[in-house]
Parts: C-alpha cells; structure tokens; sequence
C-alpha cells in the first residue's frame, strides 16, 4: 500500500474587507475563529483561520484579507468551489439561515448527493452537503447549534487545467480512490472522515486569475513532522518540485504545483491552534510569530480593526 493522506487539512483563500470576512465565516456560517494572526510573508495583512470548535484538521478555512484588492477570476488552477458538510437533517436549517442573511443559494445534485450551492461577500463559491461520516462541530454560535453546525470540509471541486494529471497524481501519489464519474465530473475518496471527496472538473475551463474570491492553495494533511518528510521524498520521486519545509507556527507546510497548475500544499497536524494561547482563548487576541513581535504596535496600527459579532 503506497502512501495515503488523510484528506483536507485546510484551504486557503484571498477575500476582501476583514470584517466582512468575519461577520460572514463566524456570523453567519457559525465557524470559530481559531486563530487571528498574520500572513507570515506579508504581516501588513492579516491571516485569519476558521474552523470548528477545536480548529481540527479538515474543518480549516483560512484567509488573507486584503480590503479594496482587485477581483481574482475563477477559472483553471484553481480550487473552483469548497465544500462543508453539515450533520443529516440540517439542509432545511441551512435553507432558511442563508435567507434569513439574504444569500442567494441554488440546490443541485451530484454523485447522488443534494448540495446548497452560493457564494460568500467576495465571491468564493461554496456548498453545504449533509453526510454521517465526520465529528459533531461542538461550536455554539448565534443561532448555530451542534446538531446543525458545519462539522468541517466535506472537500472540494478542482478546476485542473490537466484533470487527467490531476487525477493521476491524486489516485497513484496522494492515494485517493477513484469511486465514479458522472457527467463532466470524476469523484476521488480519502480515507478520512471529513475533508475526504474531491470533484475533478473533467472539461478544462480558461485559467484563472489570482484575486479577491479565489483559492490559493489546498493543503493536505500529513500526520507529523517525520510523515511530512516522507511526503516530501515521496512526491519528489514522482517529478515535482517541492519546497524545503516552512514553519507556519501552527504547522509544518511543503508545497509544490502539480501538473494542472492548483498549488497544493502538505501540512502537518500538529502542534495545532492552542500552543501559543489557551483552547477558551484561541481566535481573541493578535498572535504574532517571534519575529513580528518587535513590530507588534506599528502592526496593529496597520491592520484593520475586526471584531466577531452574533449578528442574529
């Protein structure tokens, strides 16, 4: 047996105004926010994770929030739609908290699953599709209990501008199973619980542009450091170009582009969200890497106040 990722780690977005961001990732979708730090390579900007109630692996969505940025364009490259998967029973509630908020949403079918299709302030499309696999979300939010809460990903639609590649490298590298293809789209399995089906889009669409309401990258999960390390070696022997290992604080990530132009990324499990503040605190405070710490006042003069708000 070849080496297998468990699924999704995280995915990582560009949107617009922060606030914006959070009133509708927290606010609306009931998410917590785990973690409110910077973008390491640019800490003018900041990094913001959401995620269930432990900021587990497979319910992370992560952000750079750039207010008044150009649009992005969705199209090959790209991550082309997330998806969350929320308990069965829960659609109805999800039909009426997106009207109560003014969203519109779309219902569609796919692979003999109903999905609530619509898209958040900036652009980024997104699907709720009920399934038993996955942990309860114990988060309690405005009006979002645990019995209807977003338990995390249930995975993604990939817009490869090789799907064919694409295909290849998650079935014989990442060790997905092929489990059917239906109409314009091939279905892949991990063998986690959540995070765990990817949707290739089979007709290649024209390329995207990188942007406010685009993916830029999808992160697979790896169980440590020395797993991680494995997965470096193993898809380097498969011809890709891997970078050394980044410390990201709240994990280890390598990244490379596979063959039909999506960045992929594989990050570590560990040490998680709660290591450099308290699980009952995580998401409240400004938490800066040792090298921003010196610059800690001239950052938060810099970056846009936010603020989670139950805005039921």
């Amino acid at each position: 047996m070849g080496k297998q990722t468990m699924g999704i780690h995280h995915i990582t977005a560009i949107v617009g105004h922060p606030q914006e961001n959070v009133d509708f990732y927290a606010g609306v979708l009931g998410l917590r926010l785990v973690k409110k730090t910077v973008n390491f390579d640019d800490p003018g900007t900041y990094h913001l994770y959401f995620g269930n109630e432990g900021g587990a692996p497979g319910t992370i969505i992560t952000f750079f929030p750039w207010a008044n940025a150009h649009q992005g364009k969705l199209g090959s490259g790209q991550v082309g739609v997330t998806s969350y998967v929320v308990p069965v029973g829960a659609m109805s509630f999800w039909e009426e908290r997106l009207t109560k908020f003014n969203i519109e949403f779309a219902k569609m079918e796919r692979f003999g699953e109903q999905y609530l299709t619509f898209v958040d302030p900036h652009g980024l499309l997104l699907e709720i599709v009920e399934r038993e696999d996955g942990d309860k979300n114990t988060w309690r939010f405005g009006d979002v209990s645990p019995n209807v809460a977003i338990k995390g990903f249930g995975g993604a639609t990939l817009l490869s501008s090789k799907p064919e590649s694409t295909a290849k490298l998650l079935e014989n590298v990442m060790g997905l199973e092929k489990v059917g293809q239906e109409g314009d789209f091939l279905r892949l399995r991990s063998i986690g619980d959540i995070g765990n089906v990817i949707d290739i889009k089979l007709s290649v669409v024209e390329r995207g542009q990188m942007g406010v309401g685009t993916v830029h990258h999808i992160a697979w999960r790896a169980k440590d450091d020395a797993d991680q390390l494995d997965w470096k070696q193993h898809v380097s022997q498969h011809g890709y170009g891997v970078t050394p290992v980044r410390d990201r604080s709240y994990f280890n990530a390598i990244y490379f582009r596979e063959h039909g132009e999506i960045l992929f990324e594989i990050a570590t499990d560990p040490p998680g969200f709660a290591h450099d503040e308290s699980h009952e605190t995580m998401g409240q405070n400004l938490m800066l890497p040792p090298q921003y710490e010196v610059h800690r006042g001239q950052l938060e003069d810099v970056l846009i106040p936010l603020q989670v708000r139950d805005i039921d």
